[in-house]
């Protein structure tokens, strides 16, 4: 079979994927929103939500402007840059922010239908929910995998062959090809940090003045903050997740791409393209195989939550099955050496994503033990709860990380068909992202499962606004509380692929400063041997990377402040921000007569002004620190400074990622389980306690936590790009 008509499997399969998207959202426009009372809620909603895109995109796209004129006055200046870079990285921003923005656009729409379809049955608003979802899903692996296929065609047109070195050209066309990478990485923080930041905000103003101090139930239509809540869910927890997941899944391609394009350089010709082809054909077929999952999601009507994680485990089990089976297909087909090891590099990678999913729904799902002691020392108070919950997260980070450890290793001797020797480490560094790609391959049908989270969230909060029924907020409820499951385990997953996609970006970074030292003296030699055959040991020798050299060690510990550092800034950026947001809730409480008594309506208005412009001014600084951070590092202590930093930032930013996601997702659950009539049940003191619990976990499961793990490939992303400049500019 000719390999390079495969690739075109892969823009083909993208536009079928957005194809998809288009009907599932159509199928969902289709159905009524319910009443006049319900539309009205959703349109309440969906003009916040899309006012707070607009101003977010604003400040964004100036962002965007100035690293562009960088990049390109780095290209055609300086000449230390590819000239195609600041291109490939608007494109990756634009793409990434249109994903966070139409997966958002379609939840604003979804939530009120969710809400009707529950009126029917359980089954229907799992359906609206779950297909709502898909659309996010299948946007943003459908333009991932367009922006990357178009990508390709354009630079292998226009990037002519090295004659001294056939392998060259496809190692300049995927490093060049990582820089919209950058693009996505950088939107992605400001969607998630500000998302994040505009959520929570709204969230704890609405628990904190409303559920502990009032005694009013969630979602209730008196609570000034409960339409900012609502709109902070579609803000944050879509358009920040889809811009998040959009750019982990380009980042584990590209990254596996120019690995494979280095591991065989030295021969170039038809192994080097079959190397770059393979993440991108398998990243296709996923497509394909998430699609079908989709169809096979659905369930009983009075189903439990163990019975709705089940419907939807259903789904993505059935396409992860497919995936192993194809990936032999795909890489037997390319003829790619050692296709049997790779194969199962991607089986690696499937099975790690699947442990880290399951890991986090044992610790965060209220069916499990660990949630439930949580909310059960909720009954000595809001103290023991918090002390709890950091237990517990400190306790859940020990899976993902051996599971992780375990995956890096066999991922690693599979490729190499163990025999790790110094030769084999590019083949081996390949096989370790490639399994980046297995483990995102299904990202359809993932996203999916985490973009239902929100929807069915806000579906709750419209059918309490609107009046409706009890059984229509029971069913909502535990679509809810599936949700949370779901979006704790969907932060996990991104977790856990954030590490290895990480891990090859910092194997990339060095195949970065090779091209980099290639474009400014081709005829260099690394001992004694030309830059594209030496391997990737002798350049860490070449530049000094080892524990003893006190660079490599100054950048460890500052990447590992830098996890610190972000999370910091953020946390207390949700404060401030909550602060105002308290306030203002209580003086509408207080000022407004009637509001209680549901006789006045509340200034909704003014509170979710209050979140964006709070959102807005505190997303800035954190954002542009971690843009700074590596491209200063390097700067002042070279590329070992980098390598150290890059390190440092991985491992502590994995670890607190996953404990604040579990942490904070243990005490949202344990406040539910409470709500099902558990310890008391609403309104009692346990209740309050856990309420409390749930609003410390509120900035750590939905601002800081998940926005580590961008952080963790943005600083990685920046560091490739900013080669050059360190090469060029280094101080020490």
């Amino acid at each position: 079979m000719d390999y390079n008509v495969l690739f075109w499997f892969v823009p083909a399969a993208s536009l079928l994927a957005l194809v998809f998207a288009w009907y599932f959202y159509k199928q969902m426009k289709r159905e009524s929103e319910g009443t006049e009372r319900m539309a009205y809620i959703a349109e309440a909603v969906r003009k916040g939500a899309m006012a707070y895109l607009k101003q977010q995109y604003k400040i964004v796209s100036i962002v965007f402007v100035l690293l562009a004129l960088i990049f390109a006055v780095m290209a055609y200046v300086f000449h230390i840059q590819n000239e195609w870079v600041p291109f490939a990285f608007l494109t990756g921003g634009l793409f990434s922010g249109l994903s966070g923005f139409l997966g958002m656009k379609t939840a604003t729409y979804a939530s009120a239908r969710t809400a009707n379809a529950a009126r029917k049955s359980m089954n229907q608003g799992l359906r609206m929910a779950f297909r709502s979802g898909a659309v996010m899903g299948l946007i943003v692996v459908g333009l991932g995998l367009l922006d990357i296929s178009v990508w390709y065609l354009i630079l292998d047109a226009c990037i002519p062959a090295d004659l001294n070195n056939t392998g060259m050209k496809l190692c300049i066309i995927t490093t060049t090809m990582l820089t919209f990478g950058m693009g996505a990485s950088t939107q992605a923080l400001f969607a998630r940090v500000g998302g994040g930041i505009y959520t929570k905000a709204a969230d704890v103003g609405a628990d904190l003045v409303g559920k502990t101090e009032y005694n009013i139930p969630e979602d209730d239509p008196r609570n000034p903050a409960t339409i900012a809540d609502n709109v902070g869910d579609n803000v944050g927890d879509v358009a920040g997740m889809g811009a998040d997941l959009y750019e982990s899944y380009c980042g584990s391609i590209l990254s596996s791409a120019a690995l494979g394009a280095a591991a065989f350089a030295a021969d170039g010709g038809a192994m080097q393209t079959k190397a770059v082809f393979a993440p991108m054909l398998i990243a296709a077929v996923g497509i394909v195989l998430s699609i079908i999952g989709i169809f096979s999601v659905k369930t009983k009507e009075n189903a439990d939550i163990k019975s709705l994680i089940g419907a939807l485990s259903r789904g993505t089990n059935l396409s992860s099955a497919l995936i192993v089976v194809a990936t032999f297909g795909i890489l037997y087909a390319l003829g790619i050496e050692n296709w049997l090891g790779l194969s199962f590099a991607v089986v690696v990678g499937l099975l790690v994503g699947i442990i880290i999913g399951r890991s986090t729904e044992y610790y965060t799902s209220q069916s499990y033990a660990p949630t439930r002691k949580v909310a059960e020392a909720g009954k000595t108070g809001p103290a023991t709860v918090i002390i709890s919950g950091m237990g517990l997260g400190m306790l859940s980070t020990a899976i993902p990380v051996l599971s992780v450890v375990v995956g890096i290793v066999l991922s690693y001797l599979c490729a190499t068909n163990f025999d790790p020797a110094i030769e084999n480490v590019s083949l081996g560094l390949y096989g370790i992202a490639i399994a980046s790609v297995g483990m995102l391959s299904t990202l359809g049908i993932t996203l999916a499962t985490d973009a239902y989270g929100p929807i069915a969230d806000n579906a709750g909060g419209n059918a309490e606004m609107s009046g409706l029924e009890p059984e229509v907020r029971r069913r909502t409820d535990a679509l809810d509380s599936l949700g949370n499951t779901t979006a704790a385990t969907g932060k996990g997953f991104a977790i856990g692929s954030a590490a290895l996609t990480a891990l090859a970006l910092l194997a990339s970074y060095i195949e970065e400063i090779r091209i980099a030292m290639e474009r400014t003296d081709p005829d260099a030699l690394i001992n004694g041997v030309p830059l594209m055959q030496a391997n990737i040991f002798d350049f860490m020798q070449h530049f000094n990377v080892t524990l003893m050299n006190p660079m490599v060690i100054c950048g460890i510990f500052i990447g590992a402040m830098m996890a610190f550092l972000f999370c910091g800034l953020t946390m207390n950026a949700v404060g401030r921000a909550a602060q105002k947001m308290v306030n203002e809730v209580r003086r509408q409480f207080t000022e407004i007569k009637g509001i209680l008594e549901g006789k006045a309506e509340p200034d909704y208005s003014r509170c979710v002004e209050i979140s964006t412009l709070g959102a807005q001014q505190e997303m800035i600084v954190p954002s542009v620190l971690a843009i700074a951070a590596p491209i200063i590092t390097g700067v002042v202590l070279g590329v070992p400074g980098v390598i150290g930093l890059l390190v440092g930032s991985l491992s502590a930013g994995f670890l607190l990622a996953v404990f604040l996601a579990n942490a904070g997702g243990a005490w949202d659950n344990a406040k539910k389980y409470i709500e099902e009539g558990n310890y008391g049940g609403k309104g009692s003191d346990t209740h309050k306690a856990t309420v409390v619990g749930d609003t410390v976990g509120d900035p750590c499961k939905d601002t800081s936590g998940p926005s580590l793990n961008i952080l963790i490939k943005l600083m990685s992303m920046v560091a490739i790009v900013m080669a050059g400049l360190t090469l060029a500019f280094t101080l020490i």
